[in-house]
This record gives structure tokens, C-alpha cells and sequence, in this order.
């Protein structure tokens, strides 16, 4: 297991080293204040262009802010904020395979496997790691200005969106232990999730894809039940599982 150790120790400082890890942490510590911080400021916002608004013929009502309208913002950024890590991670794999570091490593000992855990386990762990100080700042937020619990589920619509995230990372290590390129890689992880949101659009497919585990809004308002979200949550635990076993042997035969 050494081995494994010091090359899971050699990604995670070569993420500080790269300035990566404090990008990452800059970026989803700003979307955690924006979400209260929007939220806060639309009365203000409508208020001053309330004038302009009035000379189209419309009128401008008092606009009734409260924890759920930071949370609605919350799950309208963080896919803005899942798409920023995939493509900062993209090239994860394939900056390895050009700069030969990856054969070397392997010459050394280290089984092909490990690499694919390795990389796997530093990806989700940043994820984890952004994610929940994105939705800690929010909740800490919100529960100063308003109440979290105007909010049905709320953790369980965090642990979704985390899940979903896990999701499209997995698809990440999968398309990169496959192919030479990170545009490639970029543009596979993509397709494979607009795919599954064209599904979705599907009544009797919605149920059973991940990309259902996006509409959390419809669950922290009561619109929708945590039983309707069980079978994709299963389905998407199942592909991530898959995901991961298929990217070993991909990795395995793979020319370098």
C-alpha cells in the first residue's frame, strides 16, 4: 500500500503546488456568499430598476426574500461550479500521458489500478471537500439572516446534488482512463450528461436518471417526495460503481 500512499501524496501537493486547490477553494467559498448575498440584495436590485420597469407598463410588487430563495440560488450555481471542476480537472489523466510521468511511475511498481483509485480518490475528495464548504457558508447564511427550515429535505437535496456531482466525476475518471486528450475527455463527460437530462425530459425514464438528482428545488418545496428519488438515487449509486470497475481494465489495456 506504500506505494499507492506516496502517489496519492504526490497528486494532492501537486494540486497546492499548481495553485488548483486554492482556485478550487476561492471559487466555492464566492458561490457559497453569493447565494445569501443574491438573495439579499433583489429587493434593492428590483427597487432600482423599479422606474425602468414601471415605463414598460410593469409593476413592481414587495419581493418576500427568505432562506429559500438563497437555496433556489444555490442549486442554480452549483452547476455552474461542477462544470468549472471538470474542466480545471480534465486533463487529470492526460497530462500524464503526454509528459511519459505516468509510465515512469508505473515502472516503479505501482499497479495501474492504484493510479485509477488514486486519481479517483483525489477528485471526489476535492469535490467533497468544495462542495460542502460551498453549502456550509449558505447554511451558515441563511441561518443567521432567515430560517433553514422553510426548506422541506433540505439535506437530503444537498446529499443529491453531491451524488450527482460524484456522478459526473466517476464518468470523468471513465472517459480519461480511455482516452489521450482532455477535450476528449471534456467533451464525452458532457454528452454523457446532456444525455441523461434528454432522458429525463422522458416520464417513465425520469425516474431512473441521475440527471433528476438536478431538481432539487422540486423537492425542497414539497413539489416532490423523497420516494420519488430513490430509484435514480439507486441507479446513480450503481453507474458510479460501474464507472470505477470499468476504468481498471480500460486502464490496464491501455498503450502508453
Amino acid at each position: 500500500m506504500k506505494p499507492l500512499f506516496a502517489y496519492m501524496k504526490k497528486e494532492y501537493l501537486e494540486t497546492v503546488r499548481t495553485g488548483r486547490l486554492i482556485f478550487l477553494v476561492l471559487l466555492f467559498v464566492l458561490f457559497g456568499i453569493m447565494n445569501p448575498a443574491i438573495a439579499k440584495l433583489t429587493p434593492w436590485i428590483m427597487e432600482m430598476f423599479s422606474d425602468s420597469l414601471a415605463a414598460s407598463g410593469l409593476s413592481v410588487t414587495n419581493v418576500q426574500i427568505d432562506a429559500m430563495t438563497s437555496w433556489t440560488q444555490f442549486f442554480k450555481n452549483i452547476p455552474i461550479a461542477l462544470v468549472a471542476f471538470v474542466l480545471i480537472f480534465s486533463d487529470s489523466f492526460t497530462k500524464e500521458y503526454k509528459s511519459g510521468t505516468l509510465l515512469l511511475v508505473l515502472t516503479k511498481g505501482l499497479s495501474r489500478y492504484k493510479v485509477v483509485l488514486a486519481k479517483a480518490v483525489l477528485l471526489l475528495s476535492l469535490w467533497t471537500l468544495g462542495y460542502g464548504l460551498c453549502f456550509s457558508i449558505t447554511y451558515s447564511y441563511n441561518a443567521y439572516f432567515w430560517d433553514n427550515g422553510i426548506a422541506n429535505n433540505l439535506f437530503l437535496a444537498a446529499v443529491m446534488w453531491w451524488l450527482f456531482g460524484i456522478w459526473v466525476i466517476c464518468l470523468l475518471v471513465l472517459f480519461s482512463a480511455l482516452l489521450q486528450n482532455n477535450t476528449g475527455v471534456t467533451l464525452c463527460t458532457g454528452g454523457i450528461v446532456a444525455l441523461a437530462y434528454l432522458l429525463s425530459v422522458i416520464p417513465k425514464v425520469k425516474i431512473y436518471s441521475p440527471a433528476l438528482l438536478m431538481d432539487a428545488n422540486s423537492l425542497l418545496s414539497g413539489a416532490m417526495g423523497t420516494d420519488d428519488y430513490m430509484k435514480t438515487i439507486i441507479v446513480t449509486g450503481v453507474s458510479i460503481v460501474m464507472f470505477l470497475a470499468v476504468s481498471i481494465p480500460v486502464m490496464n489495456k491501455k498503450q502508453l
